[in-house]
């Protein structure tokens, strides 16, 4: 028999309002108006032809599976702050490290899931990188395992201490 575990979403505060705030807007505001315009192109006649009336419905689709999403999100949400000492990486810090096998420095911000964009140089905590690089010190050398077959040794250059400001934005999916 196979156990299974409950699923949180480690999340900060402001994770949280800005899902909120988004699925306010989709519900008060977007799914309204997406209704309205699966109506009006509804009134353009045959149905089967009406692509005015397919995309209009599916936008309406998508909108109400990202309300779903944030729905469920926002439900098994479990709240997360950082504590890490003034010296170590923690939490919406960024971090200059040095691959040693490249021989190249990479500057990557540690954040929550629902906030990486690694093409903007933020990584998930949860990523092989991101949890290798939680609670290290500068000139800490340490090792990523990628997955079973691979890693890469990296050692901490620099560490500047960061927070949570908000101006990363939810990923769309």
């Amino acid at each position: 028999m196979e156990f299974v575990k409950t699923m949180h979403n480690e999340l900060t505060k402001i994770d949280l309002q800005k899902m909120q705030e988004e699925l306010n807007y989709r519900r008060i505001t977007l799914r309204p108006q997406l209704l309205e315009e699966v109506k009006v192109a509804r009134g353009f006649g045959d149905l089967s032809e009406n692509f005015e009336y397919k995309a209009a419905k599916q936008e309406k689709n998508k909108n109400e599976s990202r309300i779903r999403y944030l729905e469920n999100m926002i439900k098994t949400a479990r709240v997360i702050e950082d504590h890490s000492a003034a010296d170590t990486v923690g939490l919406y810090d960024k971090v200059t490290i040095w691959l040693e096998e490249d021989e190249e420095e990479e500057t990557w911000q540690v954040v929550t899931t629902v906030r990486q964009d690694v093409s903007h140089g933020l990584i998930s905590k949860e990523s092989p990188m991101g949890s290798a690089l939680l609670g290290k010190k500068v000139g800490e050398r340490f090792y990523v395992q990628v997955n079973k077959n691979f890693g890469y040794y990296a050692q901490i250059r620099s560490i500047e201490k960061g927070q949570d400001d908000g101006s990363a934005e939810l990923n769309r999916y």
